[in-house]
């Protein structure tokens, strides 16, 4: 298939292995690569990459999964607001399974009764507006910069046409303030990072600034064997010379400006704010909610929510592994309690996190 089999192409992979164990012997240390994207995780897992790089190649995963770095707290609210009376409670697919504190999950509430509606686009929320104008939608707005600019639309909408029935409890976040977190977390030691391809495409290659004046070495790249072997190799020629930038490999999807139109919405209807992120804490700028006239649709100003106590699930690492510091086999419930069909953190729920691709391809 034109543009798949070219990135596939076995002469290709096994020559940039080859530049990969070159460069690499160059470097006489370890090196810690880390990728921050759910899609880049699941491909290396996929295509088995982790086992094609040299020993000294220690390739991680860190947060790129918007559902795993949900917070409990988030989680428990969205519960909280998905039983409120009159309530039609209206969410992405993978959020459905994520459990909160005390075990349940939205799937188990629905199974009980509450009216929770899995939606593959946020503009499946103004046709329920106006088929149920006697409930409340509540949308759960969940994502990186890729699908903010959907839910920001969806809003302006909603705004045009006079609904008053919609609002978002927004959990979205934005990656470069959580990059400056992890760089500035002493428990890392990160040479480089593989970049977020599709939220690349959003915020464009001048976002990752901070990466090389930090002293790291910074590549986008895209999703297939070749597109990540490439960042990989074009990672580690940075390391070596111990000259850093923002390379671009995936220059067929990114420009170094980004998607300004895309980029110009979310600014029109959000502001950032400090919020939690799963195993990282509190990170400054780095999440979402509504700002001026749009704080109208803002689920948490529509309903009271109690103060909620989140509690992490005992024993479950997903926190350290969504930093790096752990692999999913280092989590002592991997495999034994914590599967796809029983997950008991988030990691394990999404088909982006990182212990779901660990199950299935390690």
């Amino acid at each position: 298939m034109k543009y798949i089999d070219e990135y596939r192409d076995p002469v290709l992979v096994q020559g940039l292995l080859a530049k990969i164990r070159k460069t690499a012997d160059r470097i006489d240390r370890p090196v810690t690569i880390m990728e921050i994207c759910g899609s880049h995780t699941y491909a290396i897992g996929r295509f088995g990459i982790r086992k094609m790089l040299p020993d000294n190649i220690n390739l991680v995963s860190g947060p790129g999964c918007p559902v795993c770095v949900t917070s409990a707290r988030d989680v428990d609210i969205a519960l909280y607001l998905a039983v409120q009376q009159n309530v039609i409670f209206a969410t992405f697919g993978d959020m459905l399974r994520v459990p909160g504190s005390n075990g349940s999950s939205l799937q188990k509430q629905r199974a009980e009764g509450c009216d929770i509606r899995v939606v593959s686009s946020s503009d499946e929320c103004i046709k329920l507006a106006q088929d149920f104008p006697q409930k409340e939608i509540i949308m759960m707005g969940i994502g990186f910069e890729t699908t903010t600019p959907t839910v920001a639309v969806t809003i302006e909408r909603i705004k045009k046409k006079g609904i008053k029935n919609f609002s978002v409890f927004s959990a979205h976040k934005i990656v470069p303030p959580a990059i400056r977190a992890l760089i500035a977390d002493p428990a890392l030691n990160i040479d480089g990072f593989l970049c977020p391809g599709h939220v690349s495409t959003m915020i464009g290659s001048n976002a990752y600034k901070m990466i090389p004046e930090a002293g790291c070495a910074a590549v986008i790249t895209g999703f297939e064997p070749v597109d990540i072997l490439e960042g990989i190799w074009m990672l580690l020629t940075q390391i070596a010379a111990k000259k850093f930038e923002v390379a671009l490999q995936y220059s067929r999807g990114v420009k170094p400006e980004g998607n300004v139109r895309a980029m110009e919405l979310i600014e029109s209807v959000f502001i950032s704010e400090t919020v939690e992120w799963r195993g990282i804490g509190p990170i400054p700028a780095s999440g979402l909610v509504l700002r001026g006239d749009y704080t109208a649709y803002e689920a948490l100003d529509k309903f009271v929510v109690p103060e909620i106590q989140a509690v992490e699930i005992k024993g479950c690492g997903c926190g350290d592994i969504l930093r790096g510091i752990k692999t999913p086999q280092q989590c002592p419930l991997f495999r034994k309690v914590c599967t796809p069909t029983n997950p008991i953190g988030p990691c394990m729920v999404s088909t982006e996190g990182s212990c779901a691709t660990y199950y299935k391809y390690h």
